[in-house]
């Protein structure tokens, strides 16, 4: 069985639609069609029926894909041992977190690290989005978590405080006593009296529109959107925002380095993972909002 046939069809089982898997699969959509048209021919069975709402499994798809992952994670799993072998100080580091953590936080830390080690290049995505490290997605990273998966390695670094800041500017023109002259800028989705804003120091002001990125949550503060619930190392170093609510009314989160456990001999991961967790645990007091 071939394993490029076996990507073909894990996109296409993935995505649902043709379309979508030539672009996972970064071949025409033709060639999807055509490629997987010739091995289910080759095996004798009906992998996909068309329907209104797209491509469905059939029961011979069901069991190829369960086959079809497990292969797959099999030679994941043999590249991240090889890769564990790697003991040069060069070579690519893909490196996940929040962006706040990243801009607000470590940059100057990140460049340092170039500087020191200009064999090896960084790639950094800067995203809420939990990275899957057993699939090459990343090779490190800061995440907030109280649960880290079993299967990964690391530890706890800090924690990480969270309170409610208001640009001075905002709080001369509003009475934050007041539910219709200020309001919370909102997180996520677009609901007036969440659980954070009901069990927060300020249960009166109502939250306004939805905003998932912290980023986004820090400008819309600065420029006096309303109230932002943020990560204190954020609203701390800003001389334009103050606090208004305490942080002990907010849950603090753990912020841990993660890793998969075969990288465990890559020297530049191990170098770098030691840069960076020695960064963050200088920032510590800053973290818990000290």
């Amino acid at each position: 069985m071939d394993w490029d046939d076996l990507k073909v069809f894990l996109a296409l089982a993935r995505a649902g639609s043709m379309r979508a898997a030539s672009e996972q699969a970064e071949r025409s959509h033709a060639t999807v069609s055509r490629r997987v048209g010739r091995f289910e021919a080759r095996l004798g069975v009906r992998l996909f029926e068309r329907t209104p709402r797209g491509l469905q499994l059939t029961v011979a798809g069901e069991d190829l894909l369960a086959t079809a992952e497990s292969v797959e994670l099999e030679l994941l799993a043999a590249e991240q041992r090889l890769a564990g072998h790697d003991r040069k100080l060069a070579g690519r580091i893909r490196v996940t977190m929040v962006d706040v953590l990243a801009s607000e936080l470590l940059m100057a830390d990140l460049v340092k690290f170039c500087e020191l080690y200009p064999a090896i290049e960084l790639e950094l995505v800067a995203s809420s989005a939990v990275a899957d490290l057993a699939r090459h997605e990343a090779d490190i990273a800061l995440r907030f978590t109280d649960s880290p998966p079993d299967y990964l390695i690391g530890h706890k670094l800090a924690s990480v405080a969270s309170a409610a800041y208001a640009s001075q500017a905002y709080i001369d023109r509003h009475d934050l006593q007041d539910p219709k002259a200020a309001n919370w800028i909102g997180i996520g989705h677009a609901e007036r009296f969440p659980a954070w804003v009901r069990n927060s120091g300020l249960p009166h002001l109502p939250a306004r529109g939805a905003m998932a990125d912290i980023s986004l949550q820090l400008a819309a503060t600065r420029h006096g959107l309303g109230i932002g619930f943020l990560p204190c190392f954020v609203g701390d170093s800003d001389a334009r925002l103050v606090r208004v609510d305490a942080k002990s009314n907010y849950r603090t989160y753990s912020l841990w380095l993660l890793r998969h456990p075969d990288t465990r001999q890559t020297a530049r991961l191990r170098v770098f993972s030691e840069f960076l967790a020695a960064a963050v645990l200088r920032k510590a007091a800053a973290l818990a909002g000290v």
